[in-house]
């Protein structure tokens, strides 16, 4: 089966034409290597897929006719993400939030300089 048919089939992207295109972008692997959109996966074949920071890795189990449900994917698709890599979910929720009180508008320039040295100290 064709890797961009395959990464559809199993909801890893919603349209064929976003799997497509992210295999041209290099953002999927098969084995360590860039593959074309046409390349064609064997069972077992580990999968690399870069979604924004993160590197999904899923090993192909088996090749289904079409694009299917949710509670199917698991017998097509195992997810063998490490989990280092699946923390990288959670930094976001572990941010500073600067709060403005409602009404004050938008920062000053000073007050954005002053957001930014804040924010460059915890990186």
């Amino acid at each position: 089966m064709r890797i961009d048919k395959w990464l559809w089939c199993v909801r890893i992207y919603k349209t064929r034409t976003l799997a497509a295109e992210a295999v041209k972008m290099n953002r999927v692997w098969v084995g360590g290597a860039w593959v074309k959109p046409s390349y064609e996966i064997k069972q077992g074949d580990v999968i690399d897929i870069h979604k924004g920071q993160i590197t999904f890795r899923f090993r192909a189990l088996g090749f289904p006719g079409g694009r299917q449900p949710a509670s199917e994917v698991e017998r097509y698709a195992e997810n063998i993400t490490p989990q280092e890599e699946l923390d990288k979910l959670t930094i976001p929720r572990e941010t500073i939030f600067v709060s403005r009180d409602r009404g004050t508008g938008r920062p000053t320039k000073k007050e954005r300089r002053d957001i930014d040295a804040l924010m460059e100290d915890l990186l």
